[in-house]
């Protein structure tokens, strides 16, 4: 009888302890899920407003995130310029305009350094490393008002250009075919030649050498035999074999003359005559404009003239922007399909920049232009993991010029070099920036300094070292 007993009170006591660690694993797993592992984020200061702080990553993204939460980001915590670090939980989305994630702590951070005092944060391993060091070196010798100059690329001033530079030392000048009309080539090496001679860092001197509709250089017969054929026609004739000839051929002549950026190719997918950039593209469908994109881009590497990829992220059927508005109401999945294969294969044969068009993509960024839209450079910068220069379209065109502090939005939405004609408005708008902590000195340093990085990587800034 008595054994019976503990034989029951024994079953029932390995029952009950079974049932307990079931639910104690149980209510485990529950806690772990319930509990969200939090992650971290570095990055310095580019906004504050009352109830919004707005950062730029290591990785060159920017994020603005609720600062009316329970934690220690007020809007007095930061200023800008602040190298801070956020400790949250949630998911960040670079294509949001607000982060939708919970904030546990924000803390001021020192900025780290190399060992050749190189900030951490502007190390990103990109295209422009090796030269880095010397970047630095060199931002080292500016002055405030020589940084700003070398995040300005400006359309050549007809009458004043040489007094111009002397005064604010701008990256480059942009050269249309009114600056190189009736002029002989000895005669535009000379006018290179004279503004290099008053620039205390060499110059970027960039011209658009499409081909076709858009030829600044080979419209003047005393410096080509003749224009330059568009993309399409050479395509059409000799495919990418005839493609490579020509980039080749254009970059001697381009180099010749003393000028060394091409904002061209046009990798954008466009196949109705109806769109307006339709007759400047390769005319074909998205496989060949990625295979016109990398053949550019591989041609052009030792020439002495760097290329540019336009218009990201993609220009498509939408209007003329030189001359009003336009609006992209595409799915950010068509987009991705079909506009940004060319440019991510252009970027891994290694381009050097993109320029930004200034359609408004709703699906990406239904307030900003693109050139201006902190979401589409985290595109860039995030997806297709691009590490060289980001530039504007001419700000000067009607989609953007009457946007206020246009210069100022397009440096803090993630652009390295800004295309401007009013040199002296962009001048007064950045530095009232800085006095009114609306644009930060430490992102002004590191955007010189990528700037700069790039000169040394085409190897014009050498010249000044012999």
């Amino acid at each position: 009888m008595n054994i019976s007993i503990n034989k029951k009170i024994t079953f029932f006591l390995i029952v009950f302890l079974s049932i307990s660690l079931v639910v104690l694993a149980s209510t485990n797993l529950l806690v772990k899920k319930e509990i969200p592992k939090s992650k971290q984020l570095t990055g310095v200061v580019l906004n504050k407003k009352k109830e919004s702080l707005t950062i730029k990553t290591n990785a060159n993204e920017v994020y603005t995130f609720k600062t009316n939460q329970s934690n220690k980001t007020t809007q007095s915590s930061f200023s800008i310029g602040d190298n801070i670090l956020i400790e949250y939980t949630g998911l960040l989305n670079k294509n949001a305009s607000l982060q939708d994630i919970t904030i546990l702590n924000c803390l001021e951070t020192l900025e780290e350094t190399d060992s050749n005092g190189i900030p951490l944060s502007w190390k990103d391993n990109g295209i422009f490393k090796d030269y880095y060091l010397l970047a630095k070196n060199k931002l080292d010798e500016l002055t405030l008002d020589e940084k700003i100059g070398q995040l300005l690329l400006v359309k050549y001033p007809s009458s004043n250009g040489k007094e111009a530079l002397k005064e604010h030392q701008f990256s480059g000048y942009i050269f249309f075919e009114n600056d190189f009309k009736d002029k002989s080539k000895d005669e535009v090496v000379a006018m290179i030649n004279s503004l290099n001679e008053v620039a205390k860092i060499p110059l970027l001197t960039a011209v658009d050498e499409e081909g076709g509709e858009v030829v600044r250089v080979s419209s003047n017969k005393k410096l080509a035999e003749e224009k330059f054929a568009s993309p399409s026609e050479i395509y059409k004739q000799g495919g990418l074999t005839a493609i490579k000839e020509d980039t080749i051929k254009k970059s001697a002549l381009l180099k010749d003359l003393g000028l060394n950026v091409n904002l061209a190719p046009v990798v954008d997918v466009s196949n109705s005559d109806e769109d307006y950039i339709y007759n400047r593209t390769l005319q074909e469908d998205t496989a060949k404009t990625a295979e016109y994109a990398k053949t550019v881009i591989s041609a052009s590497k030792n020439t002495g003239v760097s290329y540019v990829l336009k218009h990201f992220p993609g220009y498509a059927d939408n209007e003329d922007t030189h001359t009003s508005s336009s609006t992209d109401e595409r799915s950010l999945q068509v987009i991705k399909e079909k506009d940004l294969p060319p440019f991510e294969s252009g970027i891994n044969a290694s381009a050097e920049a993109v320029l930004v068009n200034h359609n408004i993509v709703k699906n990406i960024d239904s307030k900003n232009p693109a050139s201006l839209s902190v979401e589409v450079h985290n595109l860039l910068r995030d997806d297709l993991k691009f590490t060289g220069i980001i530039m504007t379209d001419d700000l000067s065109m009607k989609s953007t010029s009457d946007i206020e502090k246009n210069v100022v939005k397009a440096l803090n939405a993630g652009n390295d070099l800004v295309i401007v004609g009013d040199y002296n408005a962009a001048i007064s708008q950045i530095k009232k920036a800085l006095e009114e902590d609306e644009l930060s000195e430490n992102l002004l340093n590191k955007l010189a300094f990528r700037v700069l990085a790039w000169k040394y990587y085409k190897g014009i800034l050498f010249e000044i070292h012999k």
